[in-house]
């Protein structure tokens, strides 16, 4: 199982002193229809109250110390959220109205943990090193942004080993359906578990071994998926058109993923098709072009369907293997610092080229797709891209945990923003899943052929 759909830097260490703006080393797309979402749990709808944290924490606990007369605790905390109280506009004026570590923060932290370890009535279920990583995570998780992510140590190991392009799952690609806060297949690889189990490029996964994932990170959700070798995963999926969910058992392997995939043609037509841009990708393309180019090649088919991103440095790399020279995308953070990838043209591809996308080919492959389009170079045959204009940066911390944080929107070469909108192809062409399931027929495949037939010709 692997996730991406990031354009990401990989910085190799992280400490104080500020902004580091050098580099070592989706969302828009129709939707389907939302499964059919579980009621609130008996009792109520579990939402969120509004009042003051020390208000609701003394209405608890008096209505606690009612219900079980324990009228000592009910004393002891209302003095300790007075006391709380009392301070407030002094720890604010110490410590500053923006700061996250103040005092009174951390008093309500220490509050809470009291609280908990007093009162939870599952003494084994409370693992402090959990509500650590909960803090961290929610930290990152309160700006709204599912591409920032905070990484434990066994999560960021695991994220390093799947860029590798080694990783034991199912070997499906997955990215998350924003409408639905639920996992999509974006790509399955052939000859892996997820094929044979019948799984689906643009399957949503409902339920991972009968537990509800709606609302989980992506890291969590492909956390589940992957496992031990030879053991199963039971997965609920919605796939549009089935009437009911469908339920399927995929047994986990060792997976080591070709990102790239190439072949000729009898008409003497190269096809090379990028699954996703990992540390890898670049020298398994070089040897595709090299195959394709050697075979004599009168023009190539680029296929970038299913695609969900992955490393800038690596899609640029790609990019310098076809494109004439000039821009090929420039980022912006907020403090409206550009930084400029370029092309010398050495390499530029002077046969025909045919770009094939869909609703999945994002990030990295609408960068690579947008620079062809804006150069007028090859055609893009397919669907609307899936839309992430923007671009993340992993920063590895000193105790064996990392953040990925958004830190700038890309631009194509004619300074276009893509985020939210996608792409459009120059030809559309959607996909005939059915002929594409049932009779092994790519209709978009087709139309590739038969316009980069017509430009050699």
């Amino acid at each position: 199982m692997n996730q991406n759909g990031d354009n990401n830097y990989y910085n190799h260490d992280y400490g104080p002193g500020g902004r580091n703006p050098g580099m070592n080393g989706p969302y828009y797309q129709p939707q389907p229809p939302i499964p059919p979402q579980p009621g609130p749990p008996a009792g109520g709808t579990g939402g969120k109250g509004g009042g003051h944290f020390l208000l609701g924490l003394l209405a608890g606990v008096l209505i606690t110390a009612m219900v079980g007369c324990g009228t000592y605790v009910g004393v002891r905390l209302y003095l300790m959220v007075s006391d709380k109280s009392a301070s407030t506009a002094a720890s604010a004026g110490k410590d500053g109205a923006g700061s996250l570590t103040g005092e009174e923060t951390m008093e309500k932290l220490e509050a809470l943990e009291e609280v908990i370890a007093e009162y939870y009535y599952k003494e084994e279920d409370i693992d402090k090193e959990k509500m650590i990583d909960g803090l961290y995570s929610g930290l990152v998780n309160s700006l709204g942004d599912p591409y920032s992510v905070y990484y434990n140590e066994e999560e960021w190991q695991e994220l390093m080993q799947s860029t590798e392009g080694i990783y034991y799952g199912i070997g499906a690609y997955l990215s998350l359906d924003p409408a639905t806060g639920l996992a999509r297949i974006a790509g399955v690889i052939a000859g892996t578990p997820a094929e044979k189990a019948g799984l689906r490029e643009n399957d949503i996964i409902y339920m991972v071994d009968d537990e509800q994932i709606q609302g989980l990170e992506l890291t969590e959700i492909v956390s589940r998926v992957k496992g031990e070798e030879g053991t199963k995963v039971h997965l609920t999926i919605y796939r549009e058109g089935e009437a009911d969910y469908l339920e399927i058992d995929v047994t986990r392997k060792k997976i080591e993923s070709p990102t790239v995939e190439y072949e000729m043609y009898d008409n003497g037509v190269g096809y090379i098709k990028i699954r996703e841009f990992d540390e890898v990708t670049t020298d398994q393309f070089t040897e595709a072009m090299a195959v394709v180019k050697g075979s004599g090649a009168k023009g190539i088919i680029l296929d970038l369907r299913g695609n969900p991103g992955g490393s800038l440095p690596v899609v640029v790399d790609i990019a310098r293997a076809i494109l004439p020279k000039g821009l090929i995308v420039y980022t912006e953070d907020k403090y409206g610092e550009r930084e400029e990838y370029s092309c010398d043209g050495r390499n530029e591809l002077q046969i025909p080229l045919v770009v094939l996308v869909n609703g999945n080919s994002a990030s990295a492959s609408e960068i690579l797709a947008g620079a062809v389009k804006d150069y007028e170079i090859g055609t893009l045959i397919g669907t609307t891209t899936f839309g992430k204009g923007i671009v993340q940066r992993v920063l590895p911390l000193t105790d064996g945990t990392a953040l990925k944080l958004t830190v700038s929107s890309y631009f194509t070469p004619k300074g276009n923003n893509i985020h939210g909108t996608g792409i459009e192809p120059d030809i559309v062409c959607e996909l005939d899943s059915e002929a594409y399931y049932v009779d092994g027929v790519d209709n978009q495949l087709e139309r590739a052929k038969e316009e980069i037939d017509k430009m050699i010709k």
